[in-house]
Parts: C-alpha cells; sequence; structure tokens
C-alpha cells in the first residue's frame, strides 16, 4: 500500500493562498517517491489580492475552493480528514499559510490558528507521524506546537521571522535554500524554499529532499 501523505494547501497564488511553485513540487516529489499525496484544505474565506501589483482586490474567496485548482479538483474538506488517515502531512508555503491557516503575519508568536489546522497539526504530533512544512509555513507549525513540543525548524535566515519562531518556544536553525532541517525527536522537517531561492530550481531541490526526507521518517 502507497504510504498517503497529506497536503495542506491554503489557496491558489503566493501573496493570498499556496505558493503554485511549492505546492506542484511538493505533489511531484510525492509521487516520484512512490506515495501518494491527499490534498486537503479548510472550508474558509479569505481577501484575494491582485497577483499584478500585490494589492487587495475587494473581493472574497474560498480557500478550499482556489486548492482545489492546484490539486486539479482532487481535494477534501480538511475537516473531514484525520491523523489516523495520513502517514505524514506536508504544508507548502505562500502567504495563505501565515493569513488563511493561521494569522502569524499579522500576530507572530501569538498567533491564532484556524481549528481544524490546529487540529491536525496535533493529532499528527500526537501521533508522532511526520510533518514537513515548506518556506514560511514552518511558522505555523512554531505557532501551534512551539510551546508543546518545542521543535527545530527553518525559515532559511530571516532574522525578525526566526525571532517570533523562537518566542514560540520552537528553535529557529539557519538553513540554505537547497537544504532541509530535520528534527528528528519530533518527526518535523523543514526548507526554506521561497524564503531564500532567487531561481525555481531551488526551490526544487530543497522540496524534493524534504519530501524524501519525510517520507524516510515514517
Amino acid at each position: 500500500m502507497k504510504k498517503r501523505i497529506g497536503v495542506v494547501l491554503s489557496g491558489c497564488g503566493v501573496y493570498d493562498g499556496s505558493e503554485i511553485h511549492e505546492a506542484v513540487f511538493t505533489l511531484l516529489a510525492i509521487d516520484k517517491n512512490g506515495a501518494e499525496a491527499i490534498c486537503m484544505a479548510p472550508n474558509k474565506e479569505f481577501p484575494a489580492v491582485n497577483h499584478m501589483n500585490g494589492s487587495p482586490m475587494g473581493e472574497k474567496r474560498n480557500a478550499l475552493l482556489e486548492s482545489a485548482r492546484i490539486a486539479r479538483g482532487k481535494i477534501r474538506c480538511l475537516k473531514e480528514i484525520k491523523a489516523a488517515d495520513l502517514d505524514a502531512v506536508v504544508f507548502p508555503g505562500g502567504f495563505g499559510a501565515a493569513k488563511n491557516l493561521c494569522n502569524f503575519a499579522e500576530k507572530g508568536a501569538g498567533a491564532e490558528i484556524h481549528p481544524e489546522v490546529a487540529r491536525i497539526l496535533k493529532e499528527m504530533a500526537a501521533a508522532n507521524k511526520p510533518i514537513c512544512a515548506i518556506c514560511i509555513a514552518p511558522a505555523l507549525v512554531a505557532a501551534t506546537l512551539g510551546k508543546e513540543f518545542k521543535p527545530k525548524l527553518t525559515i532559511g535566515n530571516d532574522a525578525g521571522t526566526a525571532e517570533s519562531i523562537n518566542a514560540t518556544g520552537s528553535k529557529h536553525m539557519v538553513c540554505p535554500v537547497t537544504e532541509f532541517i530535520v528534527d528528528r525527536e519530533n518527526k518535523i522537517v523543514s526548507t526554506p524554499a521561497y524564503m531564500l531561492a532567487q531561481r525555481i530550481s531551488e526551490v526544487a531541490d530543497g522540496i524534493e529532499k524534504a519530501i524524501k526526507a519525510t517520507i524516510d521518517l515514517i
């Protein structure tokens, strides 16, 4: 039986949802490692952003419906999925991870987490099942699990974000863009991706390594 890897999406597009390159490289790496991706997203409305100029569009979109664009329609509502359904879970980056799945972008270490996101993260951690976080998504993991598990994570080398991660009780580790950090005790893998990347190939390299490391922890 194929290993089942949950992929939690937050919309479609770097400024208000999942970073599309990161999400696609995640899905590709899962497939190349012989596992099955189970895409999911919260059923939540969020403010849409114009990706040409970064300005608010004055409308809202639904994270589940927008994420379905990346998943080619094969996606489930996050509330339907439990840790028992998965062997590991992955959170691609994009501002949606810090705005839709939680509000780390606004509140930093004191971020409030979407209830279903917090639930799946806590269930996975309690079951000692691997968690992978990409780009800014480690901040989401830190805000959710920092106090109890004190995970080691990376978002690359941004000092301000690293400080906020450390303030959650987690420990930030500096990491190059094409590499990854493994917290073996907590089975948490993270890689910087577009927090550092200057080229799309760097993102692909780091994510491919991180996904393989995640699957190896199962």
